[in-house]
């Protein structure tokens, strides 16, 4: 093991480690941990919307379109590339056929 992560072998001898477990390793460190859990709502949302278009079987360009934006927008948008605003977020939302909340937890 390195750092607390166990590693691995294939058959072949090719060194691997699990994701989960370099996650979990990871977030021990408090400066790691801060920035994940900032990035939290954001992946959150990408993933909602990345649920909603497959289950509703709609490709980019059809997504796109319905929402008045370009399918290299939602591309950026569903790898992580983009910062969406509200109403980006809202009209994507609505093109699915889905409605967009947002709320605020004390």
């Amino acid at each position: 093991m390195r750092n607390n992560i166990k590693i691995y072998k294939t058959k072949n001898g090719v060194e691997y480690v699990l994701f989960e477990n370099m996650k979990r390793e990871a977030l021990r460190n408090p400066k790691f941990r801060k920035a994940y859990d900032a990035l939290g709502p954001k992946y959150a949302l990408i993933s909602a919307m990345l649920n909603a278009r497959n289950k509703k079987g709609m490709t980019q360009v059809e997504i796109a379109r319905r929402a008045g934006t370009t399918q290299s927008a939602i591309a950026r948008f569903e790898s992580g590339k983009s910062n969406p605003t509200l109403d980006f977020a809202a009209r994507l939302s609505k093109a699915v056929g889905a409605k967009l909340e947002v709320r605020l937890k004390e």
